[in-house]
């Protein structure tokens, strides 16, 4: 060879390296192919990169759900502590890097092994990987011990997200399945073999099949016409997406988006509005903290209306921008909200009054209950609204408002109480139920109201589902909505889920045969260049011309002879006969015939040297 043709070879390789060595850099910091190879220590560190790779995947998928209810953690850590600090956006963004960072690491390892590289795992890799799924399980028993009634959410979402997931399923393993092929032909035991192919015909099934399941719980699966009315919408606290919550302004603006009901929470005393009501109640949406300094207070029996009515409650709006949303506000809006004080509940009558809107509200009184429900009934007799307007939810002297007035609407928070009071009115969390059981009390002619819907993917899962209405912080949203996220006629869904499992079937097979091809002229190629003797070169003519066909023949062949050969070492020294004196004579016959019958003899002695 030419010098010209060595340098242009030199340069391809060098070339080829380059990207080599960048991969393996990224995964294991080592610039240079290192001499040494642990595969039990590589097999054991990949694993738990593909387990740290599933964690951090699941539970970001757990946090993109749980973002409905983001408000909720927000505002027990702001009892605990408080101090206001988005606590979920903070955990969306580790958890957001943490999976960034794990399906790299797993993309690199995967391109080290179709590379043939060692998966020489780096220390500082280990230790992240570590203190993420550590951070994952603490996460994970976190929400269980603090915030169970979450569980039920992800739950649920898998009815809306389940046909996408699938599919999603299906892609990952049509695309992983060439890496198990490979671990298959590369694997030394045949129980490892094995192993990893049930595993991996385990899962393909798994999830080939999955839509058995999805078909008959996903609701949102149904024909154009059989899609139920549109959920009526409840602002909760008016809009606080759009003004501080419980103000005058919040309700106006819900009362823009065309709600059927105004969701608020009464004080006791005079009726106020204030959904925080623990020790410390004012601190969060009010400037108590500067105008009461030193103060703690525990009811608001212990401020006279005047003080309370007096206290600002939307600067803090303002300054934590909860949902951030103020960016979206006006000049003259942000002027407006900075003025907002603390409604009396005779104020949101008189609105609820003049649009014909209906009020549902929560009564947070905790000394004399009979008192502050005599106090509120009152104030809502006198304020001269349509009682039909009222939907009474509190459960405690429930007997004494349906006596003193009759024309309230009873809603019950449970289905037992609602059939013993003989009511047909239900205010439940959005998770309480299933999907089928709210179906079986939208067939009873049960008003159904589902609490607190944020997301678009839950509004259409529970617009599909049939519900009746649902109070939301999103209402400006949801008021645009003229149809679920997504429908599928049920056909039309078992013709895409055929399809891309066959599509999948067949990538798979050709992917499979592709590499048994491939390890069958990796194993001739080997076998020729071992033959030396004259009669090994014509043997190694005749294995040159089979090496051409395509079958699975050929393949089983070429591993008995590669059985053999391996055993055997170098073929120099030793005739075939030592070496297919171990066969079957089925197997014989086989191979016999593929290399040539001029070297039956050879076959057939036992155990004599050439």
């Amino acid at each position: 060879m030419s010098s010209h043709k060595v340098d242009k070879v030199e340069e391809v390789e060098e070339e080829s390296g380059c990207g080599r060595a960048c991969f393996r850099g990224c995964y294991s910091c080592h610039w240079r192919h290192p001499g040494d190879r642990n595969r039990k220590c590589e097999g054991c560190w990949l694993s738990f990169v593909i387990l740290a790779c599933l964690l951090t995947v699941g539970w970001m998928y757990i946090c993109l759900i749980t973002f409905n209810d983001r408000e909720d953690v927000n505002w027990q850590g702001f009892d605990s502590l408080k101090r206001w600090v988005n606590w979920f956006l903070v955990v969306i963004i580790i958890s957001s890097v943490l999976t960034c960072y794990c399906s790299l690491l797993l993309v690199f390892a995967l391109v080290q092994i179709a590379l043939k590289e060692p998966l020489h795992l780096h220390w500082l890799h280990k230790v992240v990987l570590f203190f993420g799924v550590v951070f994952i399980i603490l996460a994970v028993v976190g929400i269980s011990c603090m915030w169970s009634k979450e569980w039920p959410t992800v739950l649920l979402s898998l009815q809306a997200t389940g046909p996408f997931l699938q599919i999603g399923a299906v892609v990952a393993l049509t695309l992983l399945s060439w890496f198990v092929f490979h671990s298959v032909h590369t694997a030394r035991r045949a129980g490892s073999k094995l192993l990893i192919g049930v595993v991996f015909a385990v899962m393909v099934t798994s999830v080939y099949l999955s839509p058995l399941l999805i078909h008959h719980h996903t609701p949102c699966l149904v024909d154009p016409d059989q899609i139920p009315a549109k959920p009526e919408l409840f602002g909760h606290r008016g809009a606080p997406m759009l003004a501080p919550e419980n103000t005058m302004m919040s309700f106006r603006r819900s009362a823009e988006c065309n709600v059927t009901a105004f969701e608020t929470d009464v004080g006791d005393g005079v009726p106020f509005l204030m959904h925080d009501h623990r020790t410390g109640f004012l601190l969060r949406t009010t400037n108590a903290k500067q105008r009461f300094q030193g103060q703690e207070f525990k009811s608001s029996a212990e401020l006279k209306w005047e003080e309370l009515k007096n206290l600002n409650a939307g600067d803090w709006f303002l300054k934590t921008d909860p949902f951030h949303t103020v960016s979206q506000l006006s000049a003259e809006e942000e002027v407006r909200a900075r003025r907002q004080t603390i409604p009396s509940l005779l104020e949101l009558l008189d609105l609820a009054q003049e649009h014909n809107t209906s009020v549902i509200f929560d009564l947070n009184g905790e000394e004399e209950e009979l008192k502050d429900t005599v106090v509120t009934v009152d104030a809502i007799l006198k304020s001269g609204i349509d009682p039909r307007l009222i939907l009474w939810l509190p459960p405690n002297q429930r007997s004494y408002v349906m006596e003193k007035a009759s024309e309230f609407i009873q809603v019950y928070d449970k289905v037992s109480d609602m059939d013993q009071g003989g009511g047909s009115h239900l205010n439940l969390k959005y998770s309480r139920l299933s999907t089928t059981e709210l179906r079986e009390l939208g067939q009873r002619n049960v008003s159904v109201n589902l609490w607190v819907v944020n997301e678009s993917w839950l509004y259409s899962l529970l617009w599909c589902t049939g519900v009746s209405s649902v109070t939301t912080n999103s209402c400006h949203q949801f008021q645009k909505m003229r149809q679920p996220d997504w429908t599928l006629r049920p056909s039309e869904y078992i013709m895409i889920w055929i399809t891309v499992d066959l599509l999948s079937l067949l990538i798979m097979s050709g992917l499979a045969l592709y590499k048994d091809t491939e390890r069958a002229v990796e194993l001739l190629r080997q076998y020729q260049a071992n033959l030396t003797s004259p009669q090994e070169q014509a043997l190694n003519t005749n294995v040159g011309k089979v090496s051409a066909i395509f079958g699975s023949q050929l393949f089983h062949a070429l591993l008995d002879i590669q059985q053999c050969y391996e055993e055997k070492k170098p073929l120099e020294g030793v005739s075939l006969v030592r070496v297919t004196s171990r066969m079957s004579p089925h197997r014989v016959e086989r191979v016999v015939g593929l290399v040539g019958r001029d070297h039956v003899d050879a076959v057939k002695v036992s155990d004599q040297p050439d």
